[in-house]
């Protein structure tokens, strides 16, 4: 499992689809925001944390349809398939390594773009830890998204279709953490929700995706 985590790691870093696209993105969705909305702070300060988190959601997106295609593109999907692994483990540290390259750079980086953003004092730890425990949801969805459209070509536009309104949910308690926690109200709710979204997803998905896996490599 570690070998194939860092071959995973070293992959998506040299496919490019990792911290440089992503991030690239996320700066861009930031920088953009006040040119369309206008410079007034105050504006900005009550969409800083709906906006942050929809950024980091779509720069997360652009790198799904790497998770498996690479492997399925040169037959070591089909290899990975038939090891005495289960698929199931193969599948949740792909999505393990997906989450590191894309999503762990974007979490550490929106407190900083927030200040573009005129983020309130208050709502960067939350936008921080928001991110954080959402994040990994992202990627074990996008994970069964990218198993479903696997082999597919041109699999990019349906992969963002079907995996977009399973985003939703997390979009929401995400963002209502950090919306909360800049106002200084209560965050208990949202964050339990968002907690319990993602450990839902970790705990289900990865089987599912495994049997989607399984459909399409035969």
């Amino acid at each position: 499992m570690k070998a194939l985590l860092w071959r995973d790691l070293a992959l998506a870093v040299r496919a490019g689809g990792g911290f440089g696209l992503g991030l690239s993105f996320f700066l861009i969705v930031t920088v953009m925001v006040p040119f369309s909305v206008g410079p007034e702070t105050a504006r900005l300060s009550v969409i800083a944390p709906g906006i942050l988190w929809l950024g980091a959601l779509l720069a997360c997106l652009l790198s799904l349809d790497r998770i498996f295609a690479l492997d399925f593109e040169d037959g070591s999907l089909d290899l990975l398939a038939t090891a005495p692994l289960p698929l199931e483990g193969i599948v949740t540290v792909k999505a393990l390594a997906h989450w590191l390259t894309s999503a762990l750079p974007l979490v550490i980086a929106a407190p900083a773009l927030g200040v573009f953003l005129n983020l309130p004092g208050p709502g960067f730890i939350w936008l921080f830890l928001s991110l954080l425990i959402g994040t990994p949801a992202l990627s074990v969805i996008g994970s069964f998204g990218a198993a479903l459209t696997v082999g597919l070509k041109r699999g990019g536009l349906l992969l963002s279709l079907l995996v977009l309104p399973l985003y939703v949910p997390t979009l929401i308690f995400g963002a209502e953490v950090a919306r909360r926690g800049a106002e200084g109200l209560a965050v208990e709710t949202p964050l339990l929700m968002l907690a319990g979204i993602s450990a839902g997803a970790l705990a289900l998905l990865p089987f599912a995706s495994a049997a989607v896996l399984r459909v399409n490599l035969r």
